[in-house]
């Protein structure tokens, strides 16, 4: 028997009985709110477009947060200490934001329309830290004004990208899920493979920013190497809304609630903060449920953010000549992309069906084993990265140790994003209740801000309790005259 208040899509209500299999079956509409063809919307067709979007999206911001920690100590003069931290707190706001744009996505906007408006708001942002640029030429370079302005203008433009990021990395993913009829069993094969190839797209736009856009920045300048990811940020939205024809769309607005006339007359009369229908009590523990996995994740992104922060000081402190190049040290967690790159393809061709057969399940690695393996990964990522300090800090000269020992760092922090990053946002899209997706995979993201929080913390912390009494502590200015190695352990 049905329960009372079973969420029913309205979408059954108006469809004809005769309209046969060329209209899909989970209630989903086109663009113009009519019931979505199976065949004219949807499916890869629709997902090209997206990963399209996701590339330059990703390219844009990558370009932005690989090289961040160098501009903040070159151009702004930031101490070790204090760019690490500014970093990690920036990133944590990133992936923060997503939770309030999931909110908004499933109660009132829809995907779609999140993205359109979250874009045009990570727009503005780079336009404002490219702007900031040019102010110092344009300014006393060397008055206090112009410091504080250049600094408030870098700041402004780094925060509207992050409350940007807030309505594209929860809804992009879970409207490219949105695009396969979960009733229809070759499409719900099809939605597991998406997440994959979506955490590629967000990938090979970082390989690109991790060569191209970092020796632009570096060799070029930082207007021009600004400038580029505010253009392809542009084109990233262009790319998004010409698809929105073909795409189909899983709202609020297609949803109707069925209540029994006693819950209708008690909810004319009682305020709905004091009364709860019944799904909406599962709703909340099915969420709740996810909190112990939840937890595990954020101790896992606390560890991987340091290669945006950490690893990169430690690259500035060691000899960057390969052969008869000068490798910039960002530019080394191109090796971290490439290991996701590789990875995705071996792990959905190879490991899936080797697993399977182990196994016995469907997926390969039930997802939670798949959470386990990509943990593992990271605490040999940190382990390795503390060595490679004690070996270059043990060198007759530090600055003489190679870059090239830092290459295993990024690689394994890569192949446990392989198994933990593309796992975690499956995981909290297929366990969030239906109405819930965009909220869903948003608890993905706010893991990785809930790191990148807690990597502050620790970062400050670390500093502030070993420099005490005069000592440099862990993480000074000089890397030589102190104990990374120690902290990377920690």
């Amino acid at each position: 028997m049905e329960s009372a208040d079973e969420e029913t899509p309205l979408i059954h209500y108006l469809r004809p009985q005769d309209e046969g299999p060329q209209y899909t079956s989970d209630g989903t509409v086109d663009i113009n709110k009519k019931p979505a063809l199976k065949r004219g919307t949807g499916n890869w067709r629709a997902c090209y477009l997206i990963l399209g979007a996701e590339i330059n999206e990703s390219l844009a911001f990558s370009g932005i947060q690989k090289n961040l920690v160098t501009y903040l100590t070159s151009v702004l003069h930031e101490s070790n200490v204090d760019a690490a931290t500014n970093v990690s707190t920036w990133l944590g706001s990133c992936f923060f934001t997503p939770l309030v744009g999931a909110f908004l996505a499933d109660t009132y906007w829809g995907r779609y329309w999140t993205v359109v408006i979250f874009i045009s708001i990570q727009a503005i942002g780079m336009v404002a830290l490219t702007v900031s640029t040019w102010l110092p030429l344009l300014m006393d370079s060397s008055s206090f004004n112009s410091s504080s302005t250049h600094r408030a203008a870098v700041y402004l433009g780094l925060y509207l990208i992050a409350i940007g990021s807030g309505g594209i990395k929860p809804c992009t993913s879970a409207l490219g899920a949105d695009q396969f009829d979960g009733a229809d069993p070759a499409e719900r094969v099809n939605k597991g493979s998406f997440f994959n190839w979506f955490f590629f797209s967000i990938n090979l736009g970082s390989l690109l920013s991790s060569t191209a856009l970092v020796w632009v920045q570096d060799n070029v300048g930082w207007g021009v190497g600004f400038a580029i990811p505010m253009a392809l940020t542009v084109f990233g939205l262009a790319v998004f809304v010409a698809g929105r024809k073909v795409y189909r769309f899983l709202d609020k607005a297609a949803i109707v609630a069925r209540s029994s006339s006693d819950e209708k007359g008690a909810a004319s009369t009682v305020s709905p903060w004091r009364l709860c229908t019944v799904s909406q009590v599962k709703e909340l523990k099915m969420l709740l449920r996810l909190f112990p996995v939840w937890a595990s994740m954020v101790l896992f992104f606390a560890v991987t953010s340091q290669a945006s922060s950490t690893f990169i000081e430690q690259g500035m402190a060691m000899d960057n000549r390969v052969g008869p190049f000068t490798v910039p040290p960002a530019s080394l967690s191109i090796f971290h992309t490439i290991s996701i790159i590789v990875g995705i393809p071996i792990y959905d061709a190879a490991l899936v069906p080797l697993a399977r057969r182990v196994t016995g399940d469907d997926r390969g690695l039930s997802q939670l084993r798949r959470l386990g393996v990509g943990l593992a990964l990271s605490v040999t990522a940190m382990a390795y990265a503390a060595l490679v300090e004690a070996r270059r800090l043990a060198a007759a000269s530090a600055a003489t140790t190679s870059i090239v020992w830092q290459v295993p760092s990024f690689a394994l922090v890569g192949a446990a994003e392989v198994f933990t990053t593309t796992g975690v946002l499956e995981f909290f899209y297929d366990q969030s209740p239906g109405g819930m997706k965009s909220t869903g995979t948003s608890l993905a993201h706010l893991a990785i801000a809930a790191g990148s929080y807690l990597n502050s913390a620790v970062l400050g912390a670390v500093a502030w309790a070993t420099a005490r009494g005069g000592a440099p502590g862990w993480i000074p200015d000089d890397l030589n005259e102190g104990h990374l190695d120690y902290s990377s352990g920690c």
